[in-house]
Order: C-alpha cells, then structure tokens, then sequence
C-alpha cells in the first residue's frame, strides 16, 4: 500500500505542477510572469517553450518526492508524523511575514474599526478573536463525549470479578480537518471548469457571461453563495466521513462480547441505535464548529479589511493542522518521556485531559 501511495503521489504531482504552471501563465499578465523568465515565454522556438515547461514539472515534482522521502525518515527515526510536521512547519513559516505586514499596515491611532484601516482598536479585537478561535479549536480537536459503560459481574471462587463502570470515549470531531480539505477541493474544481469555459466559448457569445458569473462566484470567497456551499459541504463530508470510520454496530458487538454494556440499554441492537444517535448528534456540533471556522478568516477579511494573508491564521485549515499536529507531538513525546521514567510534558496540566461534553 505505502509503495502504490508513492506512485500514486507522483502521477499526481506530474499533473498538479503542470497545472500550478499554467496556472502562473494564464494570472502573470505582461509584467515578467512574476517568477518565470520573459526570453521562455516566446512560443515561436517551440523546443525551448515547450523545454522550460517540462524541466519546472520535473523539479517541482521532485521537489515534492523530496519531502515525502524526509517526512518518512523522520516517521522512522524521528517523533510523530513526518509529513504532517512539514505542512505544520510550512503554516508556521508564514505568520513572521504576515506579522510584519500587519505592523506595516497598522496605525498608531483610533480609527473606530473603520475597514480598511488597522488601528489600535483593530489590533485588539484580531488578538482577542485569534485567542478565542484557538481555544475554540483546542477544545473542539480534545473534545469528547464520554459514555458511561459497566462491566459484568462474574464470581471465580470466593472472588467477585468485573462490575467496574467506565467510560467509552467519542470524539466530537471524529473527521478531523479532512471535510474542510474536500470541501474546498471540491468548490475549486466548478470554478476552474466554469472560468475554462467561459474563455473557450469567447467573449462575444451568449453563454460568456453566465458562464463567468458562476466561475467568478464559486471563486470569490467573499460571496454569499460560496460560503454557504461550503458550509453544506463540510456538513456532508463530517457525516459521510464518521460514516466511513465509525461502525455503532461493531462497537456494540465488541461491548458485549467483553461483558460490558450501557446502562439503562440492552446489548445488541439497541445499544447500536444508542451509539448512533449520539454519534449524529456529536457530529452535527463538530461540523457547525469546522463551519464556523472555516468562515471566520473570509469574515475578518470582509468585515475588517485585513490582507488576507493575515485573516488566513484564524482559521481553516492552516489552524487546524497547526493545532492538530502540535498536539500529537506533545503527546507522543510525553509518552516517550513516561517510558523511560521521565517526568512528563503534561503532568501538572490535568494529565491531558480532554474536556467532556
């Protein structure tokens, strides 16, 4: 399986740089192309155009192969996930720059929340909204309903075995910040395929402007429209992916085959349905909670006028993964430290406990 996902992530980064660099072509207008040399830009030598192309997919391609290679050492020598480290590193190598582009763009005034204009208001208000949405995620992502089970009782001899009660944890956010990835993956492609068409029917015919209205609305992050399908997206996606990963029925074979039930519901079928239930209901909080998130940087840009370089670190999937990953890696090496009869990176903080809805 690791060797198919290898071939599988070339062939898609072979297609995904070669569209990343059309992509660079068609939006760098006559002003250099931003990166790419003017004297390749000229199709009439049609080796050399062509050549340059071929050679900036190849080297983005192995770039990529690259990192995937190092994230898989650091899988195999180092602590936690390798690749996910690197896009946690990657996110986090981008708040120094937007942080002096905010103090760039800030006034030492009041400016009375005037969009626009970063003021001293305007600081104050975006520190206590990134507070707020870390700790909305902090307390999303440890999240969890815990369940009260208890054990049968069985006699062995003069002894009274079992009987114990315990608790069976479910994530409130058991997809993780894989419905945000899909959702906007997703929303990406009808724009693309909208704007390919519009260009391609020409400007003159009576099906361009439909056609760009819709392209350029699914990719305005701004509008109406496009916030609200991608809240009904993540919706879909929270529950399709719980449906994938989570099995009530399997759960509630393995409570009774271990001589543990619920209280107040049978073994069996109705401790199945009990599970569901609850999961759909955890499951609905979890997805409003990523829709919201999902949102909040689009609405600090819209409402405040902050360069969305900024509003893009209270929010989404950057945050997410950010505070995901950092939270795995302190607990594995917690757990390295516990091991080896170190004091632990959590003790003195509740043991790491998650909070209990």
């Amino acid at each position: 399986m690791n060797e198919y996902t290898r071939y599988l992530t070339v062939a898609i980064c072979l297609v995904q740089s070669y569209m990343y660099l059309k992509f660079m072509l068609m939006s760098g207008g006559e002003a250099g192309y931003g990166n790419i040399n003017p004297n390749f830009l000229n199709a009439d030598s049609t080796g050399l155009y062509f050549g340059w192309q071929i050679v900036a997919v190849l080297v983005m391609t192995c770039g990529t192969v690259f990192l995937m290679w190092l994230g898989e050492q650091i899988d195999e020598y180092g602590i936690g996930n390798g690749i996910s480290l690197l896009i946690m590193a990657g996110i986090l190598a981008q708040m120094p720059i937007a942080l002096l582009e905010l103090v760039g763009n800030m006034k030492t005034e009041l400016t009375g929340l005037s969009r626009g204009q970063i003021g001293i208001e305007t600081l104050v208000l975006l520190v206590v909204l990134f507070v707020g949405v870390v700790f909305g995620v902090v307390f999303i992502t440890l999240g969890q309903r815990k369940i009260p089970t208890q054990s049968a009782k069985f006699t062995r001899g003069r002894r009274v075995y079992g009987g114990t009660r315990q608790y069976l944890p479910l994530r409130i956010n058991q997809a993780g910040v894989m419905p945000i990835i899909f959702a906007s993956s997703l929303l990406m492609i009808p724009g693309m395929l909208m704007g390919g068409l519009a260009s391609y029917v020409g400007s003159e015919s009576m099906l361009f402007k439909p056609l760009n209205y819709i392209g350029l609305t699914l990719n305005d992050q701004a509008s109406y429209i496009f916030n609200l399908l991608y809240v009904t997206l993540i919706f879909f996606f929270c529950y399709f992916w719980t449906a994938i990963t989570f099995n009530p029925k399997e759960m509630s074979d393995n409570l009774r085959d271990s001589g543990t039930f619920i209280p107040g519901y049978r073994p069996g079928k109705r401790t199945t349905d009990y599970l569901e239930k609850v999961m759909v209901r955890i499951t609905y909080v979890g997805a409003a909670f990523l829709s919201i998130v999902a949102i909040v940087p689009t609405i600090v840009y819209g409402s405040l006028g902050v360069p969305y370089s900024i509003a893009g670190f209270y929010g989404g999937t950057g945050l997410l993964i950010a505070v995901s990953v950092a939270f795995d890696l302190v607990q594995k090496i917690d757990s390295h430290l516990v091991m080896r009869n170190y004091r632990g990176l959590l003790e003195g903080a509740g043991g790491g406990v998650a909070p209990v809805v």
